[in-house]
């Protein structure tokens, strides 16, 4: 594979500045891209504090700006990263003192930083919600300091966009300036928002909403707490309006100094946290929302999708829970031809057992099912031994767009059972899953372990196999390309979970 390409997104928000670097390869001759994120600086500059009436930036702020921008071109520069894409948003875009702003920066760091209209931030919000989940009905919402977008989608497009002064650091500076947030102030800034809302009628329509943001990003993280559910991350998390509710109020409890202390909540946030709360929950209120899913991409990773699939308008990734698995594996050098067999032998297997009435067919499971075969091996990247291990461990910490956070999870236990022990009530995250979750598990696991044992040799040589189910056995007719003995001896070493999951006895047979 070439050398990957690398690509810095510097975004100037209200609250925060954030430098991310995108490392990416273009294709290769099968077609395959990879992309991820390499390095990332995050400075809570708060451009917007202390903002005059008249839109003026502050001395002080303006200075940590400046300042901050020099870190980032000295970090470009150092780590030769070339391709560098500064953009800003709402508060300096609305600053009486923007071009001054654009003059010092240009001059102290020799970078051009693009001001995003409301349309350009609001499109670059949508970008990174559609092609991080799978939202095609609904409403993207970006939550930023300054200012909140809202984008309906209808069919994955883009139908309507609004941009409201809605931004965190705006309504605490507006509405709860005071270390106390008292009753009449909470019930003016739901006010104000509400109004504001009333011209985005289609917000009626409902669907799905869907979150962008690190303010979302923080709710989700408490609210993920407060379920005591295992944290991975929160990509694909879903706040109900009733857990949201319950923040809300115990953030409006406390002094603003105190508002970090509620666990997953950034200390850098805890000031600004409840009024971003409040204007979200007014969005899912005017939309009748019963959830918000979040996604851990944002605006910079809409930049990032327009340079990637430039040439599609829009730029969206067609399928995107089967561009993120695609997406891991090629990131961790995964060997196609093999983990491509074997996908396609388990699924064989799946398939069969399905008709036979073994597992309920359901599509997820199959999915699911298939995302795992086609990453059970990336844990080698890390080292072969335990590599089933490695391969659960950065499925989970690298997260899969598109999934949530369950089904993230389900894959990474289906890896992590591909080979050597039995799933068992003595590892915990087995012992944590649902009765359904752990039979999805104990499938899955079975099928993968026989689908790779099939695929031994990793050179194809098993082209289909054939499934008898009977009452009390299941005989596996293997057509083989040429000698197949070190293919039949690895699923024969894999069969005993087989039989233990189906309770059927399985037998191995080449087809003459």
């Amino acid at each position: 594979m070439s050398e990957p390409a690398k690509l810095a997104v510097i975004d100037l928000g209200s609250n925060s500045f954030r430098l991310v670097v995108f490392s990416y390869a273009e294709p290769d001759e099968t077609g395959r891209a990879w992309w991820r994120r390499t390095d990332e600086i995050h400075e809570a500059v708060r451009i917007a504090a202390g903002q005059d009436e008249d839109g003026t930036l502050a001395e002080e702020p303006t200075e940590r700006a400046l300042e901050t921008l020099e870190l980032y071109a000295h970090f470009c520069r150092a780590t030769g990263v070339e391709d560098v894409r500064p953009v800003a948003t709402s508060a300096i875009r609305d600053a009486a003192n923007r071009g001054a702003f654009l003059h010092a920066a240009r001059e102290r760091t020799g970078l051009e930083v693009r001001v995003l209209s409301r349309e350009e931030e609001a499109r670059y919000g949508y970008l990174a919600a559609v092609n991080s989940t799978t939202l095609a009905d609904g409403v993207a919402l970006d939550l930023g300091g300054g200012s909140m977008q809202l984008t309906r989608v209808d069919s994955r497009l883009a139908t309507d966009a609004r941009s409201w002064p809605l931004g965190a650091v705006r309504m605490t500076e507006r509405f709860l300036p005071g270390e106390k947030a008292k009753g009449k102030q909470v019930k003016a800034l739901r006010a104000h928002v509400a109004e504001q809302l009333a011209e985005a009628a289609w917000l009626e329509r409902g669907g799905r909403l869907v979150g962008v943001g690190g303010t979302v990003r923080n709710l989700a993280s408490a609210a993920e707490i407060a379920a005591e559910l295992p944290s991975y991350g929160v990509q694909g998390f879903s706040i109900s309006r009733a857990a949201l509710d319950e923040l809300v109020e115990r953030l409006a409890e406390l002094d603003s100094g105190d508002r970090a202390s509620v666990p997953g909540i950034k200390a850098a946030r805890g000031d600004l946290i409840l009024a971003g709360a409040l204007v979200v929950q007014c969005v899912m209120e005017a939309g009748e929302f019963e959830a918000l899913e979040v996604t851990e991409a944002g605006l910079r990773e809409g930049v990032f999708y327009e340079t990637l699939l430039g040439d599609l308008d829009p730029p969206l990734i067609e399928d995107v829970r089967r561009a993120s698995v695609l997406n891991l594996a090629s990131a961790y050098g995964a060997d196609f031809a093999h983990v491509d067999h074997v996908a396609r032998l388990a699924l064989e297997l799946w398939e069969a057992l399905g008709s036979a009435g073994l597992h309920g067919c359901d599509p997820l499971e199959r999915d699911l099912l298939w995302s795992a075969a086609m990453l059970h091996d990336i844990g080698t990247a890390v080292d072969y031994d335990d590599h089933h291990k490695h391969s659960r461990y950065l499925i989970l910490s690298a997260g899969l767009p598109g999934f949530t956070p369950r089904e993230t999870g389900l894959i990474g236990q289906l890896a992590r059972y591909h080979r050597k022990s039995f799933p068992t009530e003595k590892h915990e995250e087995y012992a944590l899953l649902s009765k359904h979750g752990k039979r999805v598990v104990n499938v899955g696991a079975a099928l993968l372990r026989i689908a790779d044992g099939l695929d031994r040799s990793h050179c194809s040589a098993v082209s289909n196999i054939k499934v008898k189910v009977g009452n009390h056995h299941v005989t596996i007719k293997v057509l083989a390309r040429g000698d197949a003995e070190l293919e039949l001896w690895g699923a024969r070493r894999q069969m005993e979970l087989f039989t233990k999951v189906f309770d059927r006895t399985v037998s191995f047979e080449e087809a003459g």
